[in-house]
C-alpha cells in the first residue's frame, strides 16, 4: 500500500469509530449483581402504595371536612 492510502485508511477508521461512539446505545446499561440484590430488597422493604391499609387510613382522616 501507498502512503496516501494508508493514511486515509487509517482516517476513516477513526472517523467511524468516532461516529459510533456518538450513535445512540441500543444496550441498556450493565447492573451488577450486587446492585440488583440491592435494588430487590430495597423494593421488597417498602410497602406497596395499593394496599388497603394505606386506603383506611387515608379514609379516617377525610371525615374531617
Amino acid at each position: 500500500m501507498n502512503r496516501r492510502k494508508k493514511i486515509n485508511q487509517l482516517l476513516k477508521a477513526h472517523a467511524k469509530k468516532a461516529s459510533a461512539k456518538l450513535a445512540p446505545k441500543s444496550k441498556p446499561k450493565y447492573i451488577s449483581k450486587a446492585d440488583r440484590a440491592k435494588l430487590a430488597a430495597e423494593a421488597a422493604s417498602l410497602p406497596d402504595p395499593t394496599t388497603p391499609v394505606a386506603d383506611a387510613a387515608q379514609a379516617g382522616a377525610s371525615p374531617q371536612d
